[in-house]
């Protein structure tokens, strides 16, 4: 995936105010480390000033990562969304290749599998991420595709790469949603056939594409940030969604937390704004959906911060990194903050934070992020600024 131009970013307007009990992961509940109930005020105020000590810790993937990921076929890969189930978490990539020119910038080289999954058991994410593992791998240790694309030539009449956006867990059970992308155009803007879901009850060492549910591929609901979320006694997932490319906003959408209800698209529900009581509206209707954010958003993710006690998403325009916070999932938004700077590390995009990897008690984050050149994943982590 490629960087594009930044457009202007705006602040979202809306007001809105519930009574949530939030589960404090973005894989599973099984996870996470409890439910607590949060009054979200709309009259509560913004508390995240601004962010410090950006930190670049380790290169993850490539030639010169602290992990071998050549003997397991990726000298180049990107993005790498974060998926925790027990002691597991799994990071998904994106167009993956086993071999590349050194002085390669961007997705090219030979070898080429549409996405690849690592897993580990770090805990610490202070000196960077260390690789248990690949899921699925074949018999030498390759890295192999979960749901391999068709890699159809990039005309826009068939289908060149199946993308990972986003992962999340149902019990232990993974799913991965993705896009199926059928033309890469102008830096940050291509087209998708649709977005779907991918599933594995095995750890992920195979997976299965589901024939639904699905989205198309001119829908606000193709790159996904799940977050696992508990609503008077009912769990929830609820996927803050952009269309595809790095030009939309941000909507909102939810699903009862079971895998029949996952896997039946009828199951799901949009945000569509707020009733006269300030109270959110869910309509079956895709088309009925509400921006929560607008802008441009590219590749985002969403966690509960428990540090803030606010919603934090991060995300790239094709230009710097942000970081904004959110009273409720639906808003209002803060401003964005940069995170990261273009200046600094030209070609970034998806930054993605999980809830596993945080330290002094939610004050610093830990965060994957792809660089255009050399196209691998990096770690960082950076600290929260906080109003005193």
């Amino acid at each position: 995936m490629s960087a594009h131009n930044a457009r202007p970013l705006h602040r979202t307007a809306l007001a809105a105010f519930a009574l949530l009990a939030i589960a404090l992961t973005s894989g599973c509940g099984a996870s996470g480390t409890g439910a607590v109930p949060i009054g979200t005020d709309q009259d509560k105020p913004f508390v995240l000033e601004g962010v410090s000590g950006l930190t670049e810790i380790a290169q993850l993937t490539g030639p010169d990562a602290i992990n071998d990921t050549e003997s397991a076929a990726v000298a180049g890969t990107d993005l790498g969304s974060m998926t925790t189930i027990g002691d597991r978490t799994y990071f998904f990539f994106g167009d993956t290749f086993g071999e590349r020119d050194p002085d390669s910038i961007g997705g090219q080289g030979g070898i080429w599998r549409s996405n690849v999954s690592a897993w580990t058991t770090d805990d610490d994410p202070s000196d960077g991420i260390t690789f248990d593992g690949w899921a699925p791998a074949d018999d030498i240790g390759w890295a192999e595709a979960l749901v391999e694309g068709d890699h159809d030539a990039n005309n826009g009449e068939g289908e060149v790469t199946k993308i990972p956006t986003h992962g999340f867990a149902i019990g232990e059970t993974l799913y991965i949603s993705y896009m199926s992308v059928k033309f890469w155009g102008e830096p940050g803007a291509w087209d998708a056939n649709y977005a779907g879901l991918a599933k594995s009850t095995d750890q992920g060492e195979t997976w299965t594409a589901l024939d639904s549910p699905q989205w198309p591929g001119d829908s606000n609901f193709i790159q996904v940030a799940p977050v696992h979320v508990t609503e008077e006694g009912t769990e929830y997932l609820y996927f803050w969604t952009i269309p595809a490319g790095r030009f939309g906003g941000v909507a909102l959408m939810r699903v009862p937390a079971t895998e029949d209800a996952v896997e039946d698209a009828d199951a799901y529900t949009y945000f569509a704004g707020t009733d006269d009581s300030a109270d959110p509206i869910w309509e079956s209707d895709m088309d009925a959906a509400e921006l929560v954010v607008d802008g441009t958003i590219g590749e985002l993710s969403v966690m509960w911060s428990t540090y803030l006690e606010r919603w934090v998403m991060t995300y790239s325009d094709g230009g710097n990194a942000y970081i904004r916070e959110g009273i409720t999932p639906w808003g209002p938004w803060g401003d964005p903050i940069e995170l990261v700077s273009s200046a600094d590390y030209p070609g970034l995009y998806s930054p993605y934070m999980s809830p596993r990897y945080v330290a002094d008690d939610g004050k610093r984050i830990y965060f994957s992020m792809s660089l255009w050149d050399p196209y691998n994943v990096f770690w960082f982590s950076a600290d929260l600024d906080k109003v005193s």
